[in-house]
């Protein structure tokens, strides 16, 4: 049975959530402080510049024109307003259910039920995973390093697993899951997370997906290396926070806190947000975009 951040057995190993549908909003100030920007660059009339740091401000669907008639293409560009305007970046955090499964049953159960959704969900093609992975950072002297000791996915804004699977080990029905072509794992750098854990467990997680290169293939300007938390700044306007006490912490714990459960779950969320948004977006095409500059 699983266990609630602190001890104490529970029969549902969950971390209830927030019930706001939304975790993207805009107060008063700080939309009064995006449309003086927007004006801002609206009267600049030029391609953004990302070769430099500039001020976030919400993302923006820019319809570029483009010459001998073709349909217009649609790219998500940020503005690169260099005033003294600042909007305020608000954390993001995952409002849904956590179910934290640390035992060997608990991760048997949160796999199937993972395969059932996605095979309820009818997709046409691959569903998008949330995946991602904390380990201790700092093994002892002389020891190798330390084995993946916890693993996240999620599917929907409102519902993640956290699975400890320094205590359960690898079921195999997980491993059919991670192995499996019926979905695809999103997350930064995610390569690195599949070659661990290979490495650590001998599981080929695949198909996988990398935001960052991901966004640079959807997102005006010159290609960049993202972070998880720069991008989300990007696409959300939102700041992820990153507190090195909790990222590198003790994931080996017996019981992970509430605190370790909420940074885990909010890491592999955002990572599923960021691919939904993006993949829908169009292939930015540089070309037209700086025609369509040339004919304004």
């Amino acid at each position: 049975m699983a266990m609630y951040p602190g001890g104490g057995a529970a029969p549902a190993s969950s971390v209830p959530g927030n019930d706001e549908d939304d975790d993207f909003h805009w107060d008063d100030a700080a939309e009064a402080e995006l449309q003086a920007i927007e004006a801002a660059y609206a009267k600049r009339r030029r391609l953004p510049d990302w070769a430099s740091p500039s001020p976030s401000s919400r993302p923006r669907y820019s319809q570029s024109p483009v010459s001998g008639g073709s349909t217009p293409s649609w790219v998500l560009t940020p503005p690169s307003f260099q005033g003294n305007v600042r909007a305020r970046h608000q954390p993001v955090s995952f409002r849904g259910k956590i179910v934290y499964c640390r035992t060997h049953s608990e991760v048997e159960k949160a796999a199937r039920d993972i395969l059932g959704r996605i095979e309820s969900s009818k997709a046409p093609g691959p569903v998008s995973l949330g995946f991602d992975l904390e380990w201790k950072p700092f093994p002892k002297r002389g020891e190798p390093p330390c084995k993946v000791a916890v693993m996240q996915l999620c599917m929907e804004k409102t519902l993640c697993y956290v699975l400890h699977i320094a205590h359960s080990g690898v079921p195999d029905i997980l491993k059919s899951l991670l192995e499996d072509n019926s979905s695809i794992k999103v997350g930064i750098c995610i390569d690195n997370d599949a070659r661990k854990m290979l490495n650590d467990y001998d599981v080929c997680v695949q198909p996988l997906m990398d935001l960052s290169i991901l966004a640079n293939i959807k997102l005006a300007g010159p290609p960049k290396r993202w972070s998880l938390a720069s991008l989300t700044q990007m696409i959300t306007c939102k700041e992820l926070p990153k507190p090195s006490n909790i990222r590198m912490g003790n994931w080996e714990a017996d019981v992970l806190t509430k605190q370790q459960l909420q940074y885990a779950a909010t890491d592999a969320y955002i990572s599923w947000y960021l691919y939904e948004a993006l993949q829908v977006l169009p292939d930015y095409n540089a070309e037209a975009e700086i025609e369509s500059v040339k004919v304004a």
